[in-house]
């Protein structure tokens, strides 16, 4: 079984989110594919796909939402898995889901959607994106729980596997 994982990713941590899942699936026997939406040009190989974006001001980012535009038919034929990756903070804050997800979960008959912690390094951030960040007051750090990211991962290849049998 082939899946793809596409991930946009403003300073890395949802792309570091996709490569571990990625990772965690390939350990578990299952084929995977971890790239940029922007360098996808057919879903049609993969049996599954697996989306996920950072959102910034409760949107999905740009490129993940055309590759969903660009493939809806496709994705909506198999099973897709969503995710998204920002809140901060302990607990994570905010704790809504984007406003993007309700429209794509429709689009892509997704099988399920997930929320993962973020992480926050002012020192990959714009000068903009760091007055924002004072503003809100929001903490710096890695907020991202991996043993979650893990536990997500293993339930969607079990999952993939009890489909294939």
């Amino acid at each position: 079984m082939r899946v793809l994982v596409a991930t946009s990713s403003k300073h890395g941590s949802t792309a570091e989110i996709g490569r571990a899942i990625g990772s965690m699936l390939r350990g578990l026997g299952i084929e995977s594919n971890v790239t940029e939406p922007e360098a996808v040009a057919s879903v049609v190989e993969y049996e599954a796909v697996i989306l996920g974006s950072a959102v910034y001001a409760g949107h999905w980012m740009k490129p993940i939402k055309e590759l969903v535009e660009r493939f809806s038919d496709e994705l909506a034929e198999r099973p897709v898995w969503l995710f998204s990756s920002g809140p901060i903070g302990d607990p994570p804050r905010p704790v809504e889901d984007p406003v993007d997800v309700a429209p794509i979960m429709e689009a892509t008959r997704a099988r399920g959607h997930v929320v993962f912690a973020g992480r926050l390094d002012r020192s990959k951030l714009g000068f903009a994106e760091r007055a924002m960040v004072a503003a809100f007051k929001a903490p710096e750090g890695d907020f991202r729980d991996w043993d979650e990211i893990r536990s997500w991962a293993e339930g969607i290849a079990s999952e993939m596997v009890s489909v294939s049998a």
